[in-house]
């Protein structure tokens, strides 16, 4: 807590190595993972270490990927454009001289996003976060690999290392469950066997390629989360599989392309959450995006609005306007700080005080960490609004949107 004001930060990550997580898989998939993906178990050597100080050496899964190595101003080649089993963007985080790492101020504790949670409390003592939510996205891409069954042996290790990890602060780290869009039975079985877990406030619903958010057999699966009053949740991705939108247009440079990629498919899954009528039918469904800013956010609304009015027909009628989801607080937002105070302001006047949660990314490199979140609150743009409007935007709304009150 920060002032009295309750910090919930909305997008924090954990990422079990490969060789952590499958101390968490069962032992007859264990043994048939390391059989059917013996091609995409790498072991590395030296690289960057994470931003928590963890190395990024050692046993990982790596499937092909986009290079996005192209500079500004030279040739398109081939190669940039192209799927390869090299593929991995060229990103670099500035390095100040004492070792720090993007925004940060000062080192997390190490290993917070492996098994050392009792460290990522301690950050979170410091820095004044009441509650982190957590993602995992590193077993993301073996969805690549289009056999469901493997993707529910790696998600399944996942929620066994979450009943763990987060029994250091059960109450302060929450984090999402992992289903597959490819069977629809197994998410929803998993939904209910996870549900009653308090690290489990979310659904992090995976999506193969060219599956529409809106495919009609997803209905009882959203059925399901409407009972539950579970809600959606997205972090979009930018280099490899699962592909964001667009993907093969970026003409090949890392940082347009993550610039594009996060929003874009923030964009697109809001777009068809709201014009495919899921939100009407289930009204105790609600969906947000994290690590995608917020700047888009009001203009894509508004002009969906438009567009809905003058494609007509195109769209099935829904009950309100696109931006009067975000207003109504059924489709949110984590707000970026790096985006700044007169960008929160804007979208708070256009959107109301319901449609923003507090974000920091810890422990990665865009985290002004330990004081993300004391930084954000000191922005004078509060003295426009009244209280409940801060209160709402860096714990409120997300202890809301995870059913926490």
């Amino acid at each position: 807590m920060i002032d009295g004001y309750k910090v919930i930060d909305m997008d924090t990550h954990v990422s079990p190595r490969l060789t952590l997580l499958e101390e968490y898989m069962d032992a007859s998939f264990k043994e048939r993972y390391q059989q059917e993906m013996a091609p995409y178990i790498k072991i590395k050597e030296g690289g960057q270490p994470r931003p928590d100080g963890t190395p990024t050496s050692g046993k990982s899964l790596t499937f092909p990927g986009m290079q996005y190595d192209r500079y500004p101003g030279t040739p398109l080649e081939p190669h940039h454009t192209q799927i390869t089993d090299s593929g991995s963007p060229v990103f670099v985080k500035e390095i100040s001289g004492d070792g720090l790492q993007g925004h940060h101020r000062k080192q997390v504790q190490k290993g917070v996003e492996q098994a050392n949670s009792e460290g990522r409390i301690l950050d979170m003592d410091e820095e004044g976060r009441d509650m982190d939510f957590m993602f995992g996205a590193n077993n993301a891409p073996v969805m690549s690999l289009g056999d469901p069954t493997l993707c529910q042996g790696f998600y399944d290790a996942y929620h066994r290392f979450l009943d763990d990890y987060t029994a250091a602060s059960p109450d302060r780290l929450r984090s999402h469950m992992l289903v597959h869009a490819g069977d629809v039975e197994w998410a929803i079985n998993t939904i209910k066997a996870q549900a009653n877990k308090k690290w489990a406030t979310a659904v992090w619903l995976q999506l193969p390629l060219d599956f529409p958010v809106d495919d009609p057999t997803l209905e009882p699966l959203y059925a399901v989360m409407n009972d539950l009053e579970l809600p959606l949740i997205h972090h979009s991705f930018y280099t490899g599989y699962p592909w964001f939108p667009g993907y093969r247009d970026m003409w090949g440079n890392s940082a347009i392309n993550r610039t594009a990629a996060h929003p874009w498919g923030a964009a697109r899954l809001s777009a068809y959450l709201i014009c495919s009528g899921i939100l009407d039918r289930y009204p105790n469904l609600k969906a947000a995006v994290a690590e995608v800013g917020q700047g888009w956010y009001p203009q894509w609304l508004i002009r969906l609005g438009e567009m809905v009015f003058y494609v007509s027909g195109t769209t099935v009628p829904t009950k309100y306007k696109p931006i009067e989801y975000a207003q109504m607080g059924r489709f949110l937002c984590c707000a970026e700080p790096f985006e700044g105070a007169e960008m929160t302001r804007c979208c708070i006047e256009l959107l109301g005080e319901n449609a923003l949660m507090h974000q920091s990314d810890y422990p990665h490199a865009e985290a002004h960490f330990p004081d993300t979140a004391k930084m954000v609150m000191d922005w004078d743009i509060w003295e426009k609004f009244p209280d409940s409007a801060k209160r709402k935007y860096v714990g409120g709304n997300a202890e809301e949107f995870l059913r926490l009150i």
